[in-house]
């Protein structure tokens, strides 16, 4: 993901809305339990306003970014961190990720110092929860 954008003859920096973002649909996740999929409506709205606020059109803006999104949903997994917070995975659309995130943890594709065992355990916890 690029950190810079060109955009109307100015260098926009796009860490700060996709920051924003994702730092608001982690706090109504963790501190009001939403749902993903209701924190991200929310955070996408925050970050819509940043991003107008910035004089920049979101029409514009989006499609930079989804050109990207689709590029890191399609993207191999090689590791899945020993810290990965499993919240965020559990509405129903997610059990295919988890199931190659379980994949890769299986196949020994872990940070060293991982306790794949208890990584694996939190993985299958998540999936029992979705049903699957």
């Amino acid at each position: 993901m690029p950190r810079e954008w060109e955009y109307d003859g100015r260098t926009i920096d796009t860490d700060r809305f996709l920051l924003l973002h994702e730092e608001v649909e982690k706090t109504l996740i963790d501190q009001l339990d939403l749902h993903y999929l209701h924190a991200h409506q929310i955070a996408t709205r925050a970050e819509e306003a940043a991003v107008r606020a910035a004089g920049i059109s979101w029409h514009d803006y989006d499609r930079f970014m989804q050109k990207y999104v689709k590029e890191m949903g399609d993207e191999r997994l090689t590791k899945v961190p020993a810290d990965l917070d499993l919240k965020p995975y559990r509405d129903e659309h997610d059990v295919d990720l988890l199931r190659r995130m379980a994949a890769e943890v299986e196949s020994g594709h872990c940070p060293p110092g991982v306790d794949k065992a208890k990584l694996k355990d939190g993985i299958k916890k998540r999936l029992d929860t979705l049903g699957s």
